[in-house]
């Protein structure tokens, strides 16, 4: 045993001496193959190009469309840069069936464990990395303001980047579908005022209509035609009755249901406008 293990290193010993000595040989050629050969195991130099923001996602709220956040921002910066770019992403993904049982109790007025679990998440993000955060779902961007404060990284709002879509195409007027606590509570309303644009809302039965198929269906990814044509019914009164000259689909999930070629309003998709919003902040650009 002993004498086999003494063979064996004596050959390595061998082989790490003739290895050096075709390096270290007088010949100019040998000397340049040995540089060229370890070259090839030396990673190119980085790009001294402005790198690109790294993108925080706190998804999972529903996964159906965190996936549609990650695919258009991916493809938002192909088109922009070109060949096989793509966007540079970190992403939280919440367990929703937990989640869910929190966003019960912050419907009855508790909001510690659901606010506490999206600051551990911002957090998450940024000891991962993150130069700013965007969450994926209208109704949580009720705390952004909150989490960017706590955690120290800007957090992009979703009704920010819709307010300055909505008015950079000049509509005045838009219905804002949602859940039932982006209709019916201030923040999303309220900050879209700011940007001069009037909000109308579904009335009670279709507000619970609303809520009871994106939570029910669209958040299981369940895409169902009568889902659709309800949701149309009600735009269009929106639009008729009401003025509505735009609708908001200020959910992150009614895009997988309602698109622009359903209705003859004005459309604005929050999942592409937040996602638009990231990437342009990403690359150093205002949005």
């Amino acid at each position: 045993m002993h004498v086999q293990l003494m063979r064996s290193c004596f050959g390595m010993v061998l082989l790490m001496a003739t290895v050096m000595s075709g390096c270290a040989g007088h010949s100019t050629s040998t000397v340049q193959k040995c540089d060229t050969g370890m070259q090839a195991l030396v990673a190119p130099a980085p790009s001294t190009e402005q790198p690109l923001k790294t993108i925080g996602i706190i998804g999972g709220v529903s996964w159906a469309s965190s996936i549609e956040y990650y695919r258009l921002m991916n493809e938002m910066v192909r088109d922009k840069l070109g060949g096989v770019h793509s966007a540079q992403i970190l992403m939280f993904s919440l367990e929703f069936g937990e989640f869910s049982k929190e966003e019960r109790l912050a419907d009855k007025g508790d909001w510690t464990y659901m606010t506490r679990t999206m600051i551990d998440a911002a957090q998450r993000l940024k000891r991962g990395g993150a130069d700013f955060i965007v969450i994926a779902s209208n109704t949580l961007n009720s705390l952004a303001d909150h989490i960017g404060e706590t955690v120290g990284i800007p957090v992009l709002h979703i009704a920010d980047a819709t307010g300055k879509k909505i008015r950079e195409k000049g509509v005045h007027t838009v219905a804002l579908l949602g859940t039932k606590y982006t209709m019916e509570q201030p923040f999303y309303r309220e900050r879209l005022e700011k940007y001069g644009i009037k909000v109308i809302t579904p009335n009670e039965k279709e507000r619970d209509y609303i809520n009871r198929v994106i939570f029910d269906e669209l958040c299981g990814n369940r895409i169902e035609d009568a889902s659709r044509r309800g949701f149309v019914r009600i735009i269009k009164r929106l639009q008729e009755e009401e003025g509505a000259e735009g609708v908001v689909l200020g959910c992150t999930e009614i895009p997988l249901l309602i698109k622009q070629a359903d209705v003859d309003i004005a459309v604005f998709d929050t999942t592409a406008i937040h996602s638009e919003a990231a990437v342009r902040y990403s690359l150093g650009e205002n949005y």
